[in-house]
C-alpha cells in the first residue's frame, strides 16, 4: 500500500492548487497542478466527470474512522497541465495506483485562479466578484433565517456547505447544489428557489 492510501481528506486537501509529481503503479509518473480530489463530482458542461473532487461526502467523513474512510473513497486526484497552445489537458489518476505524492511548485494566486475558474459555468462567469459575494451573503442570510446549518468552505470559502452533506458553489442558484441525500437536496433547492423568487 502506498502512502497516498494512508492519507486523508485533509491530507489530500493540502496539494489541492499545488504542482506535483504522482508515482503510480507501473513505475508511471504524472506531473500537473492538482485541480482536486476525491470525492466530491466535477460538473463540466452538464457532463460528469468520472474522477471525483473534494468533500462532497465530507459530512458523511464524521461518521467513519479514517480506516473506513479510506474505503469509502477512492483515494483519486485530477492534475491539470497549462499546454503551449493556451488548451490544457486533465488527468485522472485512481488512487489505488497512486504510490507516492510529491509537491513540485506550490504556484501563486493566478494559477490558483484559473484553476479554481477551470470548470465554471458559464452563468457563473456573467457575475462579477462583487456579485458572487452578494448572492453568497444573501443566500446565506436566508438559509440561517429558515434554521439551516450552513457553513463556508474551500480556501477562498466560495462554497457554502449545509449541515456537512451538502454544497451549493457559484452562482448559488438550485442547479448549483450537490448531495449524496436526494431528500436533503431537493428542500435546499426549493428554499434556494424560493429565495430567488422574494428577492426578485
Amino acid at each position: 500500500m502506498g502512502e497516498w492510501m494512508k492519507k486523508g481528506p485533509l491530507e489530500w486537501q493540502d496539494y489541492i492548487y499545488k504542482e506535483v509529481r504522482v508515482t503510480a503503479s507501473e513505475k508511471n509518473e504524472y506531473k500537473g497542478w492538482v485541480l482536486t480530489t476525491d470525492p466530491c463530482p466535477i460538473w463540466v458542461d452538464n457532463a460528469f466527470l468520472s474522477i471525483a473532487s473534494s468533500m462532497v461526502l465530507w459530512g458523511l467523513g464524521f461518521l467513519f474512522c479514517k480506516s473506513a474512510l479510506n474505503l469509502l473513497f477512492l483515494q483519486s486526484i485530477v492534475l491539470v497541465n497549462f499546454l503551449e497552445d493556451g488548451s490544457m489537458s486533465v488527468t485522472g489518476i485512481m488512487g489505488h495506483a497512486v504510490q507516492t505524492v510529491e509537491t513540485v511548485s506550490e504556484g501563486d494566486h493566478r494559477v490558483r485562479e484559473k484553476l479554481m475558474h477551470l470548470f465554471m459555468s458559464g452563468d457563473c462567469k456573467s457575475y462579477s466578484p462583487e456579485d458572487l459575494e452578494k448572492r453568497k451573503n444573501s443566500l446565506k442570510k436566508w438559509l440561517e433565517k429558515n434554521h439551516i446549518p450552513i457553513t463556508e468552505q474551500g480556501d477562498s470559502k466560495r462554497t457554502l456547505c449545509v449541515a456537512g452533506v451538502l454544497t451549493i458553489d457559484p452562482p448559488y442558484g438550485p442547479e448549483n447544489c450537490s448531495s449524496p441525500n436526494e431528500i436533503i437536496l431537493s428542500r435546499v433547492q426549493d428554499l434556494i428557489q424560493g429565495h430567488l423568487a422574494a428577492s426578485q
